[in-house]
């Protein structure tokens, strides 16, 4: 599923600081929630809001071929922490079945930072096997949230050790429900994403991202562990997070990270492979 972390890129992480974050804005991104949405701004989002819907939905297996209502596990969220710097906050998700997730958020300097916790207090077994933060990127590219597909081009997945920007060649166009596309990495079932146009192609990575309209920005999210990539149908993209499902009494561990950086393709790679070393396969 993943490619060999080059040397250059380990190279490329070691200099970034200088390299890179010499050029750092003068204001650092500041978050805020409210209504199940996250607000980030300020940094090198060129004066947009980026709006995430966070969380969108909790949803169960057996998803691709299925109506979407019966696979979304209904939550609600509230606020427990906050932060009038915007600089961190807590949510915590109760899920229809009982389970608790808690979403520790932090902005840094050039990323917002998650860390989710999921808890099963109940004797039943949980169904909530993956989950979707929406990131609208339609402003960030110069598009709005309605531009249909105008906004694609300004996005990017990794394919065959190139970034590739959209849309990819084989894009498919038939599923239960159009437009959108998914891709599906190794090792997670093809039958347990969503029920948008599923690629052929396998990523090479769970790195995800998006261009600033002028080309000198970048927006990119990746999680571990991740269910999916997908494109949606309001400006948006996803890496969405697994759950994998919860035993009674069974606690999970989830991270994320958006970024928001220079538009510099090695030192983007170079950085999530160093946030998620679980995504490399290091050579004998």
């Amino acid at each position: 599923m993943f490619r060999l972390l080059p040397t250059f890129a380990l190279l490329t992480l070691a200099l970034c600081s200088n390299r890179i974050f010499g050029a750092e804005p003068a204001d650092h991104p500041r978050i805020s929630w409210s209504g199940d949405w996250l607000t980030v701004r300020g940094g090198l989002l060129g004066g947009q809001e980026l709006r995430i819907h966070y969380l969108e939905a909790y949803c169960r297996p057996h998803s691709t071929n299925r109506r979407w209502e019966q696979t979304v596990i209904p939550h609600r969220a509230r606020i427990l922490e906050t932060d009038p710097a915007g600089a961190r906050l807590v949510i915590e998700d109760t899920l229809a079945d009982g389970v608790v997730v808690r979403h520790q958020i932090v902005a840094g300097k050039d990323e917002v930072d998650f860390q989710v916790v999921a808890h099963n207090p109940t004797t039943r077994p949980s169904d909530a096997h993956w989950a979707q933060p929406c990131i609208r990127v339609g402003p960030f590219a110069g598009f709005s949230d309605r531009s249909g597909d105008a906004y694609l081009p300004k996005c990017f997945i990794f394919l065959q050790g190139e970034l590739v920007r959209l849309p990819t060649s084989h894009w498919a166009t038939t599923a239960l429900y159009t437009p959108g596309q998914v891709w599906c990495p190794n090792g997670i079932s093809r039958d347990d994403v969503n029920p948008r146009p599923l690629s052929d192609q396998v990523p090479d990575n769970g790195l995800i991202g998006c261009f600033r309209a002028d080309d000198q920005a970048i927006v990119a999210t990746a999680w571990e562990p991740y269910q999916e990539l997908f494109q949606g149908v309001a400006a948006c993209i996803h890496s969405d997070f697994r759950v994998g499902g919860l035993a009674p009494g069974q606690t999970k561990n989830i991270h994320g990270k958006i970024y928001i950086v220079p538009a510099d393709v090695d030192a983007i790679l170079a950085r999530y492979h160093h946030d998620f070393p679980e995504h490399v396969i290091h050579s004998e």
